[in-house]
């Protein structure tokens, strides 16, 4: 008896496998176990279609949004960058302007810097010019021209010198004390004599 049946299991797997997959049809169901015609069918393919087109172009719409915004992102963070490096740099300009301030007055008064050693003062023009150099290498410059115009924005006016020229009015007569910016960033405006037309 248990011999007949493995029989029969093995010609039921012997007729399966000669079945055609193309005589096989299958009825569309619409989810619920209710079979649909080919216009339904076809009306689902298209609404599914519809569904997968607009979740495609919200994933690229969001995926370039965040593309952008990680763009936009690093920008900020590369100016934020530069802006600390201006900060930093300005913090230790501020501290070295009394040192170069110093050099200045040392220079001004020309009789005093005749008399000393000719060797000496070679070596300090020397340094005074490695301190120019490395300030320049910073986008450091001076703000130290007379008879230009006298600007509120980078001029410090200490005193009024009057003048009967006219075309000198408002104009910078004498630097008291040097100015620096770095770029057009002021760090400190220049102390000046300003000219004032008197008729």
């Amino acid at each position: 008896m248990q011999d007949e049946e493995i029989l029969n299991t093995d010609e039921i797997i012997e007729d399966t496998n000669t079945i055609d997959v193309d005589d096989v049809s299958f009825e569309a169901e619409d989810g619920e176990g209710n079979t649909m015609n080919a216009s339904q069918k076809l009306k689902m393919l298209r609404d599914k279609l519809k569904i997968s087109e607009r979740e495609r172009m919200d994933n690229l719409t969001g995926w370039q949004r965040a593309k952008a915004d990680y763009v936009n992102l690093q920008k900020e963070e590369e100016q934020k960058r530069k802006d600390m490096r201006t900060y930093v740099t300005t913090d230790i300009i501020e501290q070295l302007l009394p040192v170069l301030d110093s050099f200045d007055m040392a220079f001004a008064n020309k009789e005093a810097w005749e008399k000393v050693d000719a060797n000496w003062r070679s070596g300090i023009e020397y340094i005074h010019a490695q301190f120019l150099r490395v300030l320049a290498d910073n986008n450091v410059t001076s703000i130290n021209q007379t008879n230009v115009p006298f600007d509120h924005n980078i001029h410090e006016a200490i005193e009024n010198i009057e003048t009967d020229e006219q075309s000198k009015d408002h104009t910078v007569a004498t630097i008291i004390q040097s100015g620096y910016k770095i770029g057009d960033r002021i760090i400190r405006p220049a102390r000046v004599k300003v000219f004032e037309f008197k008729k």
